[in-house]
């Protein structure tokens, strides 16, 4: 029988090669890619505060919100000891929250309308509460479920109860948003994204290139957005209190100047620029004096 110059005998068949390791990989690399897809399309939803589609978690309700919110708040006030519910400052704070709580139903309902939506109805459960902290942190926030604090270093900014209403209208808008379910549900997908490429056999320089790349065109930009958002809420939070929507201008002047310059480049931060709100809060202020002219008595 002659031999196959190759090794095969000449009345066989060649043997079939099983799949490779680079053809398992590529499978493996379209099975992540197909589980973040349906992830990503089965978890999102509208906005009624926005009418925008946003990506909300599925197994992430208002009520773990609202555990994860109250637990995070208990560690930061064990951390950071707040001042006395007694306190001129935080009463005089304390006011200026129950305004902007009290406007909430009126704010959330004309904003669904307008984007022919019911009014969501999850933030009627939040447990508000609101401390001030002594700190330099020019600083708010609220978390998931209506725990909110002020950062003493955030009064000497603001100057005046209306630039402070803002601030607080922001930070409340961040809650009512759901925010943190969905900053949440985004870092679930980066982690998709991350598994696919390791499991795609991407050297950890490759895969660092990859995740710089999403945060700067997807993370990034869209925690941007967030701030773009709350920014439109609240401002309309505190023109409906009757505070005056057009401090927010000024506020974000001082806040710019008390950054001596440090911030980074709009591209790489979480936060739009100063410049870049302030543009965004002048074109909202139409909006928001017919709000203070509607909701106001």
């Amino acid at each position: 029988m002659r031999n196959d110059p190759f090794g095969q005998s000449g009345g066989q068949a060649p043997r079939r090669r099983g799949v490779g390791l680079g053809s398992l990989r590529w499978l493996i690399l379209l099975g992540f890619l197909v589980y973040g897809g349906c992830y990503y399309f089965t978890n999102r939803t509208e906005d009624p505060y926005t009418g925008e589609t946003v990506l909300i978690d599925g197994s992430i309700g208002p009520d773990e919100e609202r555990a994860m919110g109250l637990q995070a708040y208990q560690e930061i006030l064990s951390q950071e000891r707040p001042l006395p519910k007694s306190d001129p400052t935080t009463q005089q704070v304390a006011a200026i929250a129950q305004r902007l709580i009290a406007k909430v139903p009126e704010v959330t309902a004309e904003l669904a309308a307008e984007h022919g939506m019911a009014a969501p109805e999850h933030w009627r459960q939040f447990e508000w509460d609101v401390n001030v902290i002594p700190s330099d942190q020019a600083n708010a926030f609220c978390l998931p479920g209506g725990k909110m604090a002020v950062y003493t270093g955030l009064i000497p900014v603001a100057q005046t109860e209306d630039a402070m209403a803002v601030v607080m209208g922001h930070e409340i808008a961040h809650a009512l948003l759901r925010h943190g379910a969905q900053r949440m549900s985004q870092q679930k997908l980066a982690q998709i994204g991350q598994m696919a490429g390791a499991a795609s056999g991407m050297d950890p320089q490759q895969q660092q290139m990859v995740m710089a790349a999403m945060g700067y065109g997807y993370l990034l930009p869209y925690a941007r957005t967030h701030e773009t958002q709350a920014d439109e809420v609240g401002l309309m939070l505190a023109a409906a209190a009757c505070y005056d929507p057009q401090q927010s201008i000024g506020l974000w002047e001082r806040m710019s100047q008390s950054s001596g310059g440090e911030a980074p480049p709009e591209f790489a931060s979480t936060h739009p620029n100063p410049g870049t709100r302030i543009q965004t809060l002048q074109s909202l202020m139409p909006k928001a004096m017919e709000y203070r002219q509607k909701f106001c008595r």
